[in-house]
């Protein structure tokens, strides 16, 4: 479906692949951010949340919860402690033509209503691990990675070992967040394998997963002997500014000690930016060092701080990243996997290759339709030419975490090659594979009969995000799910088994192959503890369609509690106070809704989660610190056209101070920021009984006259 150009999808087909997407993005961040193990290049990856934001842009209502447009990295790994970020660490917007530079400048432009020239600074994107260091008054006081974004690991001790890292500043703020990236040199990477071959051991795939690998390491001793190397261009929370703009801060950051990139300049505007990126894309072989791109910053800091911020990418900088990489081999196999929702998702085996920098042997086949060489409304793709089982095929890593197919070479397929026939039955169960109208995927019917869903839901919610139960992945969940003697085959059964196996006799599970009693004494431990699950946690580990982990937590706030999430989306039908409430939830459109409310209200999906949660104790998700400002706690929708500001700069001040935007005027809307050419939502308001003001009462009402 990826071939399909994004103007003429369907809603349907828009639908399915944002949820594709979804799923293929959050694998390839936890592995990347988590385990310094990325699936994927950096343009493949660029490629891959490109799409899915050109996706969202035009069907805006079919956002899902877990987008992930409103993410940044991954959890925490174990073996570290936490450090909370006092300013976020948020990633950058990719740009990957020249026209998207020019579209960047237009927007900064627009947003701030001036049509004056605003200049940029330009630096190279270091490919490398993102490192975050606070002093006080001088001195190193701790060095944290970027985790997720809000939450990263604590390197401290690992950090100091860094030579370009300094352990005191002199004339420098009394609280300072120096923010930069962990790199290292080809000439340091080559001499690090070498040195890892001579003593026998593991050898890195690529400087960054090398850096990544030695700033990580639980014992401090092991980075010491690495060789490190810190650029720093950014900075996080401060107690003064470092300077008025962007390069001056830069400038004062190399002053106080720090290596800063010198081959970062100043820009008047688009054709200058481009110019500097074709001269930095020009040298990039010879650098030393691995970058991935040029990043664009706005130089002036009064106008950043204007721009501000949308969830997870400031408004003020992008990263213009170089291209992907394709490369040859042969299909020998097709295989069918059904997934925890049903649906059957066709795999091409390939012949090992490495396509930048990663060996690849398996590449995703969408559905029938695209191995089949059409779209979904039978419009031919890759000139027509299906994908068959002993093909000459062109991969290419830009289109998913599990590369696509992006052509096949007629001249080299075999003769006896014959197409496809996708099946119509589930491989796994035997039961009806459908496919709705408007749908481009295959879906078994079998629901909870089919073990292949069973068996993904059952991973999913042991999962990372979701209940994480160490010592229980997906592997043991397989294990348990066939076991004869101690059956898993609901979420419950987890929290019973304990008490199963204390009956089971001489088939207890200390007494078989691959446990024995200590793993078994801290699984059971490990299983009890999970009994008290956060209220987010448990709605993501539910495995409902098109709810993911952004979308729980945002489940979550709304709710508060267990029981009251519960009884309103039991009570949530079209038309009901309740389905109101859950769908003015921004970022909740009327898809997600919909499969949440199927799913409690589906007998044996209801049955199952009872059942579960009569084992838990469901923590309630704690307020977040109130705002002092006369909006915190309000639902305020903004409609018609803004004179003053923008829309997105009007949203995001409103909720700075604490209030909550909703896209919807409901029973529980506090205030309607109405301008000219309101629309349907005054008639919203009247009918609620919303307080309705202009834009200049909204701006006396926040200060900001």
């Amino acid at each position: 479906m990826a071939d399909i150009p994004v103007d003429q999808m369907t809603e349907a087909q828009a639908r399915v692949e944002l949820g594709t997407l979804a799923a293929a993005i959050a694998q390839a961040n936890r592995a990347y951010h988590t385990l310094d193990a990325p699936e994927l290049s950096d343009a493949a990856y660029d490629a891959l949340k490109r799409r899915n934001a050109a996706i969202e842009a035009r069907f805006p209502t079919l956002k899902r919860g877990d987008s992930p447009s409103d993410r940044i990295g991954a959890q925490v790994g174990e073996g570290f402690g936490k450090i909370a970020h006092s300013v976020p660490m948020l990633s950058l917007e990719n740009a990957f033509e020249d026209s998207d530079v020019a579209d960047f400048d237009d927007r900064v432009r627009k947003y701030l209503g001036q049509e004056t020239t605003i200049s940029y600074t330009a630096e190279p994107k270091i490919d490398g691990l993102s490192l975050s260091l606070r002093y006080e008054n001088g001195v190193l006081l701790q060095a944290a990675t970027r985790g997720d974004g809000e939450v990263g690991e604590n390197v401290t001790e690992n950090a100091r070992t860094i030579a370009d890292i300094p352990q005191r500043l002199s004339d420098a703020p009394d609280v300072l967040e120096v923010r930069g990236e962990v790199y290292m040199s080809h000439a340091d990477f080559a001499a690090l394998n070498e040195r890892q071959l001579a003593k026998g051991e593991k050898t890195f795939a690529n400087p960054r997963n090398a850096a990544a690998g030695s700033l990580r390491q639980l014992d401090a001793s092991i980075t010491a002997a690495r060789p490190l190397r810190f650029f720093a261009y950014a900075w996080g929370a401060l107690s003064n500014p470092l300077a008025l703009t962007q390069a001056d801060s830069i400038s004062r950051l190399n002053r106080l000690g720090f290596q800063t990139n010198p081959l970062t300049v100043l820009c008047s505007g688009p054709s200058d930016m481009l110019a500097h990126y074709r001269l930095i894309e020009s040298q990039r072989a010879t650098l030393g060092y691995d970058i991935d791109g040029v990043v664009y910053k706005v130089n002036d800091l009064a106008l950043q701080a204007r721009l501000g911020f949308r969830s997870t990418t400031p408004r003020w900088a992008i990263a213009h990243k170089f291209p992907a990489e394709l490369a040859w081999t042969w299909l020998e196999a097709i295989d069918i996997q059904v997934g925890r929702t049903g649906a059957l998702s066709p795999v091409a085996r390939l012949a090992p290759v490495t396509v930048g920098g990663v060996v690849v042997s398996n590449a995703t086949l969408h559905n029938e339709d695209y191995i089949a060489g059409r779209d979904a409304k039978g419009n031919p793709i890759r000139d027509g030419k299906d994908i068959r089982i002993g093909d000459w095929v062109q991969v290419y890593r830009a289109g998913d975490v599990i590369p696509k197919i992006a052509d096949v070479d007629l001249e080299k397929r075999p003769d006896a090659a014959q197409p496809f026939e996708f099946p119509h039955i589930c491989p796994e169960c035997g039961s009806e594979a459908v496919r709705e109208d408007g749908d481009a995927v295959r879906r078994c019917v079998g629901g909870l009969i089919c073990p292949a869903q069973a068996v993904e839901r059952l991973k999913h919610f042991v999962a990372r995000g979701a209940f994480d139960i160490e010592g229980l992945g997906a592997k043991q969940i397989e294990l348990f799910f066939n076991d004869p003697d101690l059956p898993v085959k609901t979420p419950a059964d987890i929290f019973t088994l304990a008490a199963r196996d204390a009956a089971n006799g001489l088939r207890r599970l200390k007494n078989r192959d691959g446990f024995g009693e200590k793993s078994t004494t801290n699984l059971f431990a490990a299983i009890e503890a999970k009994r008290l699950i956060p209220l987010d946690r448990l709605i993501f580990a539910l495995g409902i369609r098109h709810v993911g982990e952004a979308a729980a937590g945002l489940l979550a706030r709304h709710y508060s509690t267990w029981e009251n999430f519960e009884s309103n989306i039991t009570r949530a039908v079209e038309g009901s106070p309740e389905w109101a409430d859950l769908t003015a939830i921004d970022g909740v459109g009327a898809v997600l809704a919909g499969s949440l409310v199927a799913a409690f209200q589906t007998e044996a999906e209801r049955a199952a989660i009872d059942a579960l949660v009569a084992h838990l104790s469901v923590q309630p998700v704690v307020a977040r610190a109130p705002v002092d400002s006369p909006v915190a706690g309000l639902t305020v929708v903004f409609t018609g056209t803004l004179e003053k500001m923008t829309r997105a700069e009007a949203k995001a001040r409103a909720e700075a101070l604490g209030a909550k935007v909703a896209g919807s005027v409901s029973a529980k809307t506090n205030l309607l920021v109405a301008g000219p050419g309101a629309g349907s939502k005054a008639k919203d308001a009247e009918k609620h009984g919303v307080k309705v003001i202009d834009e200049d009462a909204w701006l006396t009402l926040i200060g900001a006259t």
